[in-house]
């Protein structure tokens, strides 16, 4: 029988998403958003992510900072960012955000670079009509 076996795995899963979620937290009210961004990203949180760009464009300087944190990402998180951000960037709300963080990464990616990322052209596709 695996039942108990499966039931401790799904609840030390769960536990690690709660340490992750408060380490999380932690982050943001530290202002540590390069970790932040990437934990939220990990856990594959567009909203959470929305919201550590948020934050960190409510600081002074907040523009800079945005660009130093979004150009120090991975590439693969540079991807998940992307695709992020043209869900963003429908909603009137968010897309300040979502063009802030477009902007920067058309500013620090080169054309052959963008187009190697996964999904870009679908992305640039649904960008289109709202930017």
């Amino acid at each position: 029988d695996v039942t108990e076996i499966e039931e401790k795995e799904a609840q030390a899963k769960q536990e690690e998403q709660i340490m992750k979620e408060q380490e999380l937290s932690n982050l943001l009210h530290e202002k540590r958003y390069l970790r932040a961004l990437g934990l939220a990203i990990s856990l594959d949180r567009p909203h959470t992510v929305l919201t550590v760009v948020k934050a960190i464009l409510k600081e002074p300087e907040g523009r800079r900072q945005l660009e130093e944190n979004i150009v120090r990402l991975r590439r693969d998180q540079k991807e998940a960012v992307l695709a992020f951000l043209v869900t963003w960037n429908t909603n009137s709300r968010n897309c300040h955000e979502a063009q802030a963080v477009l902007e920067t990464l058309l500013r620090h990616e080169a054309p052959d670079s963008l187009l190697q990322f996964s999904g870009i052209k679908s992305a640039v596709e649904s960008l289109l009509p709202y930017t």
